[in-house]
């Protein structure tokens, strides 16, 4: 059996390793990748495996971005973190999907449902099928409602209310409307911004993302550009390009 493995965890990646050497002692790990730019490379240049193990949130993006450009007939099995994607949908499908941290039981139960569907249904039926659930799960996802972040030696769980913005500073940090600034493990805005819902958080530019309850007032600058003022003050002015001025106005009122 070939399987690949998608995993933006090193440690995450090397347990699943283990287990899956644990489980199926015969099986081939062609390869460990750690994004969808990664994936979708690897696809593109290599024959398609028996089967894929799959985080959902990737260092650049989510992994359904990878299967829906390449669009595989091997049965995929998903690992995720977060309990926000709709997990009944594949438990009554030919996908798995397994909650972090891995089970070694669950992810027995899972290869040898892979076992069962590998002898009895079609490849092209597995692909459409994979399609369609593809399809269901984008249009139930949910949004993240609570975040997790330092301070000083402990770790705060901050609900989505408590939000202003998420900011880029060296490191990703998260704002509350109590004007605290707190350090967050995300390595990118633009991973943060794959769990926002897009019509309570706006990406003003590369290094800020802001809430629509935490703006104040906007005004335009001369030159076009928009210029926000959260309820809180934040470390630099938060601006918005003349050319996402109009996307930002209809997001606002809208």
């Amino acid at each position: 059996m070939n399987i690949l493995l998608i995993e933006d965890e090193p440690l995450v990646a090397k347990n699943l390793e283990k287990l899956v050497a644990q489980i199926e002692p015969t099986a081939n790990i062609l390869a460990i990748l750690d994004s969808v730019s990664a994936s979708l490379d690897w696809f593109r240049g290599n024959p398609e495996p028996d089967l894929v193990l799959s985080d959902i949130q990737l260092s650049d993006g989510v992994s359904f971005e990878i299967f829906q450009e390449v669009q595989p007939s091997c049965p995929i099995i998903f690992t995720t973190a977060y309990d926000e994607y709709a997990i009944r949908a594949f438990k009554l499908n030919s996908i798995d999907y397994l909650l972090k941290p891995i089970d070694n039981q669950e992810l027995t139960a899972a290869f040898e449902k892979f076992k069962r569907l590998a002898g009895q249904q079609p490849k092209d039926d597995l692909k459409g099928q994979i399609q369609d659930l593809l399809l269901d799960l984008k249009s139930r996802a949910t949004y993240k409602k609570r975040f997790t972040a330092h301070h000083h030696r402990s770790i705060l769980a901050v609900p989505e209310e408590r939000v202003t913005c998420f900011y880029r500073d060296s490191v990703i940090w998260m704002q509350t409307i109590d004007n605290q600034s707190l350090i967050t493990d995300y390595n990118s805005l633009d991973e943060v911004e794959e769990l926002l819902d897009p019509s309570k958080f706006y990406r003003a530019n590369r290094q800020w993302i802001v809430k629509i309850d935490a703006i104040e007032s906007y005004r335009t600058h001369f030159t076009g550009k928009i210029e926000l003022k959260l309820i809180v003050p934040t470390k630099e002015e938060i601006t918005i390009s003349k050319d996402k001025a109009h996307d930002f106005r209809v997001w606002f009122e809208g």
